[in-house]
């Protein structure tokens, strides 16, 4: 949706990070450029859980009086809801402390114009693939340590299917619980299979781990930066015709989905009724 520009305000990028892989904290470094090309915010920041800037030096950084905090995550659960409103000392969707006024948005992940990102790199990665003979599965961490942990994968999956984009299957797998993605070749019935994992960053889940419980890589491999190519599609593993993408986060469009959960914030927490 069109975006107005808030000249005078802030916006602060939240991610993971990783201290284990170089490549985790690029797509929202990459993100907040294409924001800054856009002039959408008067300042664009980003800070980390596990790496440099953290959460906690963030508003050492910001001069705007109003800031928006966007959590560049895929799921509502553990970071969202409890390890970020306590590194930024965020008691609700606005918070005022300190002559600054912070807003919380919901994360990247749980906003339906993802569908529309995740079916465009379905197509991207396979284009020749005829979707009636193809099943689409979105792949993502899952934990039994929160429940809210696959609701977002489920939810896209669900959005996927009634969107008329004429897959014969759309399922949802994970790493540590199931439907685990190591059994894809039983899980899927249909010829062709594509693979987007609901991932942020190309880092140590989507590009070393889940090739490996796929099959197409014997154990994980070095950071994708550190490779001289990415990965080649197609894979033919166990009389299936399989295609693997990159993580859905680093699809440069990302940016305009962090702009629409600020938009829908000001819906529904600012602009009058």
């Amino acid at each position: 949706m069109p975006f107005t520009p808030k000249p005078h305000a802030a916006l602060l990028i939240v991610g993971h990070g990783s201290t284990e892989n170089p490549d985790s904290s690029t797509p929202y470094f990459d993100h907040a450029d294409e924001i800054r090309r856009l002039g959408a915010f008067g300042e664009v920041h980003c800070c980390f859980w596990k790496e440099e800037p953290s959460m906690r030096e963030a508003e050492y950084l910001i001069d705007a009086e109003e800031v928006y905090v966007v959590p560049d995550f895929i799921s509502e659960g553990y970071f969202t809801q409890e390890v970020i409103p306590r590194e930024l000392r965020l008691d609700g969707p606005t918070t005022r402390r300190a002559g600054k006024t912070w807003h919380y948005t919901l994360p990247v992940g749980v906003h339906p114009s993802m569908t529309g990102l995740l079916l465009a790199r379905a197509k991207e990665v396979a284009p020749d693939a005829d979707p009636a003979q193809t099943t689409l599965f979105i792949v993502g961490h899952g934990t039994g340590l929160n429940q809210n942990s696959t609701k977002a994968i489920k939810d896209q999956v669900a959005l996927i299917k009634s969107s008329g984009a004429g897959y014969a299957e759309v399922l949802d797998a994970y790493m540590e619980e199931a439907p685990l993605i190591a059994d894809w070749a039983t899980l899927a019935t249909t010829p062709n299979v594509v693979v987007v994992p609901f991932f942020i960053a190309d880092g140590l889940h989507s590009y070393q781990d889940i090739p490996v419980l796929l099959g197409f890589e014997a154990e994980p491999g070095e950071a994708a930066s550190q490779r001289e190519v990415f990965r080649h599609n197609p894979h033919h593993l166990q009389g299936k015709t399989l295609y693997y993408s990159s993580a859905i986060g680093t699809e440069r469009h990302l940016a305009d989905v962090i702009l629409d959960q600020v938009s829908d914030f000001d819906a529904k927490h600012l602009l009058p009724k």
